[in-house]
């Protein structure tokens, strides 16, 4: 009888326990089902949210290519105006000569000054930041417009003084405003991008300008250095390290191309 009553007891137990269990089962099967649904709930709300992210991708692409065309005009205006102030200061002292024909054109220089001019200083100007980004070393030396405009005073000093200062032969001038590049370098520069990007600029520019006055398009007086004088490769250097700079400010704050991963 003992031995009876246990079981039953122990049946009565196991009865309410099975009882007590369901409601969990129930609760579980419940929490598979919604476990079972997630995935297909979460693909749906990345769909719903990947265009949303494509419109914005495509809004700071938009957003990148107008500042770009922003610098680039300015850039493109400013070189050009730098270039016509210093040129008429060079053919005004007789240091570079142009065919009849072509001055009187545009303030007594030739018509093709500018627009060059201005257009290799869009291209420098957009370089200089690229080839910084490139490095993974933005500049940030003395990175304010004061700055800027100092280097761009001390830039038409030079240019200035290549016209101005008389020297027994060219090769002291050229030593001397050699140093004043570097010194513009140093004070508003000092990146090796900035320094090999200038002579790289100098070396083209110098090549291009002999090819020119080897063409008769121009001609320099007391040419002492392959048809150009022996001083213009630094003012190619000082104008690159200057325009250089101007590109430099302008792309602070504007935002970086975004990359598709």
């Amino acid at each position: 009888m003992p031995r009876l009553e246990s079981c039953a007891w122990s049946c009565s137990c196991a009865a309410r326990g099975r009882h007590k269990t369901q409601p969990g089962d129930a609760a579980a099967k419940a929490g598979e089902m919604l476990s079972s649904g997630g995935p297909s709930q979460a693909s749906a709300g990345r769909g719903a949210r990947s265009p949303g992210g494509s419109g914005g991708g495509a809004g700071s692409t938009l957003n990148w290519s107008r500042h770009l065309v922003q610098r680039s005009v300015v850039l493109f205006v400013v070189g050009a105006f730098m270039a016509l102030v210093l040129n008429l200061l060079q053919v005004q002292r007789n240091v570079t000569l142009f065919p009849e024909e072509v001055i009187a054109t545009l303030f007594s220089s030739a018509w093709w000054v500018p627009p060059c001019c201005g257009t290799a200083a869009a291209v420098v100007g957009l370089l200089y930041p690229c080839i910084d980004s490139h490095l993974g070393e933005p500049h940030k030396f003395k990175r304010e417009w004061a700055s800027v405009m100092r280097c761009i005073a001390v830039f038409v000093g030079i240019n200035h003084a290549s016209a101005k200062l008389d020297f027994a032969n060219n090769v002291q001038l050229s030593m001397t405003l050699a140093a004043l590049s570097l010194g513009l370098w140093w004070t508003f520069d000092r990146s090796r991008s900035g320094l090999g990007l200038g002579i790289t600029i100098a070396f083209v520019a110098t090549l291009i300008t002999q090819f020119l006055v080897y063409n008769g398009v121009y001609q320099y007086t007391s040419p002492d250095f392959l048809y150009i004088r022996s001083w213009l490769p630094c003012i190619f250097f000082s104008g690159g390290v200057t325009v250089g700079n101007i590109g430099r400010q302008l792309a602070m704050g504007i935002p970086e191309k975004p990359h598709n991963d």
